[in-house]
């Protein structure tokens, strides 16, 4: 079972700066989690077909559902975490 990691400064990104994990971040976790393939973001630019863009597809949709069950203030926040992160994977 995945255990959680501490939320600090050091391995989450702040909101402003897109929210998600960091490197730092998906370090713990894997120590934490054994065996974990997480990864961090795709940001960058991907070629066509890649496996870096299907995580960013498989990614942006599975927001796009957790975009699509929140509150209608977070919604329409442009700066709510769920926002600025899909704006960070380029989604």
């Amino acid at each position: 079972m995945a255990r959680a990691i501490s939320r600090n400064k050091k391995n989450y990104r702040p909101t402003k700066k897109g929210a998600g994990m960091t490197k730092a971040g998906v370090k713990a976790y894997r120590r934490a989690n054994p065996g974990s393939k997480l990864k961090t973001a795709v940001t960058g630019k991907v070629k066509k077909g890649s496996a870096a863009a299907k995580r960013r597809k498989s990614y942006c949709a599975r927001s796009l559902g957790q975009l699509k069950r929140s509150s209608a203030k977070t919604k329409n926040n442009p700066n709510s975490r769920i926002r600025q992160s899909r704006r960070r994977w380029k989604c």
